[in-house]
């Protein structure tokens, strides 16, 4: 993602075959959903569902459980985790969190970790602290600067490139699936682009998980036909978690 000073160094992202158009799906897709009759006023009850429902396939995709106990608790540490960071990014807590996301994402990205691998690390010291790595500082420092106004690109462009990038550099020792995620739909809150959190693309990850982390790797190698295949795969996710929306409140509206 090197560009010549003062340049947009993602610009040429949206150049890439099918990228543009994708993007533009996603981003209509997500709008319709916030249309919905049932999200003009009661939108909150959307959003929690699509929360749960994020962080349930959030955990699947990194091999965790799917089950959900009653009283609350969860017997799978990387489901646990999962479910703390969707309570963290749902309701009056999503507002906090997306407040610290505009102005300083890496304080972001460690608050999602803490809550991500609290049941993961033996050392609570661990939590939150990337791995000291001068690459790794380089590239978090970068997607800092692209979160706080080096870029202009539509943010699901900018969403796939957050969410393929922290999958990439694995900042942490553990838990950056979630965390990836996570800050994939906090670019999605803060831009406006799903600024009620409704979708859950994770649901679509989750479905086609060979094919996410086979993206996702070719993601990591910087060619540009993988860049553009990450970028619409992951729009394609948009789509799909706005359709889970409107499934969401579709039962609502009937209920």
């Amino acid at each position: 993602m090197s560009s010549t000073p003062g340049a947009d160094p993602l610009a040429p992202l949206t150049a890439l075959p099918g990228v543009a158009d994708a993007a533009d799906r996603a981003r209509d897709a997500l709008s319709a959903v916030h249309r919905h009759p049932a999200n003009l006023r009661g939108w909150d009850k959307t959003a929690t569902e699509a929360s749960w429902r994020a962080g349930r396939s959030s955990a699947a995709i990194d091999g965790g459980s799917v089950e959900l106990r009653r009283d609350g608790d969860y017997d799978d540490p990387i489901l646990a985790g999962a479910m703390r960071v969707a309570q963290a990014l749902d309701g009056e807590n999503a507002d906090q969190l997306t407040a610290v996301f505009r102005r300083a994402p890496a304080q972001a990205f460690a608050r999602l970790h803490v809550l991500a691998a609290a049941d993961l690390v033996d050392d609570p010291d661990q939590l939150g602290r990337p791995r000291p790595d001068a690459l790794v500082a380089s590239r978090l420092d970068l997607l800092s600067q692209l979160l706080t106004g080096a870029t202009s690109v539509p943010a699901p462009v900018l969403a796939a490139v957050v969410h393929g990038e922290l999958l990439s550099i694995a900042p942490f020792d553990s838990a950056n699936g979630v965390v990836a995620r996570a800050a994939a739909r906090l670019v999605s809150t803060s831009s406006g682009l799903d600024p009620h959190g409704l979708g859950v693309p994770e649901v679509t990850w989750f479905k086609r998980v060979g094919e996410y982390r086979d993206r996702a790797a070719a993601f990591a190698t910087g060619d540009a036909a993988a860049l553009g295949a990450w970028i619409t795969f992951c729009c394609e996710a948009l789509e799909g978690g706005a359709a889970e929306a409107r499934s969401i409140a579709d039962a609502a509206r009937s209920a």
